[in-house]
């Protein structure tokens, strides 16, 4: 039985011609599914200290929370990860951001914490597979992945796709914008809200990417030769300069959203 068969029961629905699987049924698309992970975002975005010291745990401890969604030809056209975590259930019990999430996993692990919430790490959709519906069948799945195992819920520290134009703008302000239909301006944090998620707050500092000038410089290509401020492209906020010192510092804001089981 496929993860997709296995979760049918809980609500998710597969669309035709495809299939869902996770890494613990096949291995071997670990690193292909890493391939579409990097390809969607911006350079800078792949040097997160916390993800390199603990992404490993998503394989060997988590594969079965490693999903992709397999079209004809058994082609990756999208892909999620995510992990179980102990929460209090509390909006106050939040982990302050993505890292800090990613670190709960692990010292979950590490200290035999039951685990009762399913957090969300990341989906991705193919580039070229982009628009069609996968993203909403990749949150659906892991809704439905955390019913089968009895969780209270999914977390979502969501990056927020379309901020980049208000880079300036403090994140707790953009979670709120909303269209003349009063849902959410933002599309990836309107989607999560359509499919039964709750808007909780911002997390201004969710994740952090500090490097020397030079590195900065090669991740983007700007000049990084003068101190305050600048926002690259991908950005969501600015990247503080501090040339004294050669390093810059990134603090990527997302926003809070639960997924309540026995909402929606």
């Amino acid at each position: 039985m496929t993860t997709g068969e296995r979760l049918a029961p809980f609500g998710l629905r597969v669309p035709e011609g495809h299939e869902l699987v996770s890494i613990a049924e096949r291995p071997s698309l670990w690193d292909p599914m890493g391939g579409v992970n990097v390809s969607a975002w911006p350079e800078f975005m792949l040097h997160d200290a916390v993800v390199d010291a603990n992404w490993h745990h998503l394989l060997e401890d988590f594969a079965p929370y490693q999903q992709c969604l397999l079209g004809p030809g058994e082609e990756i056209v999208a892909c999620l990860n995510s992990a179980p975590l102990a929460w209090d259930g509390t909006d106050d019990g939040l982990p302050a951001g993505w890292d800090d999430q990613m670190e709960r996993t692990v010292e979950g692990v590490e200290r035999g914490l039951e685990p009762d919430t399913l957090g969300a790490l990341q989906i991705v959709v193919r580039t070229d597979r982009r628009g069609a519906g996968y993203a909403g069948v990749m949150i659906s799945a892991m809704r439905a992945n955390a019913r089968s195992h009895g969780y209270r819920a999914v977390i979502a520290c969501v990056r927020p796709t379309a901020k980049e134009p208000f880079a300036d703008e403090p994140i707790d302000a953009y979670a709120l914008r909303t269209r003349a239909d009063g849902l959410p301006e933002d599309p990836w944090i309107r989607l999560h809200v359509r499919l039964g998620g709750r808007i909780v707050r911002g997390a201004p500092a969710s994740m952090r990417i500090e490097g020397s000038l030079d590195e900065w410089r090669d991740w983007t290509g700007l000049p990084f030769d003068a101190n305050g401020e600048v926002v690259p492209a991908g950005a969501a906020a600015p990247v503080t300069i501090d040339v004294e010192r050669d390093r810059a510092v990134y603090l990527d804001p997302n926003v809070w959203i639960v997924h309540d089981l026995g909402r929606g």
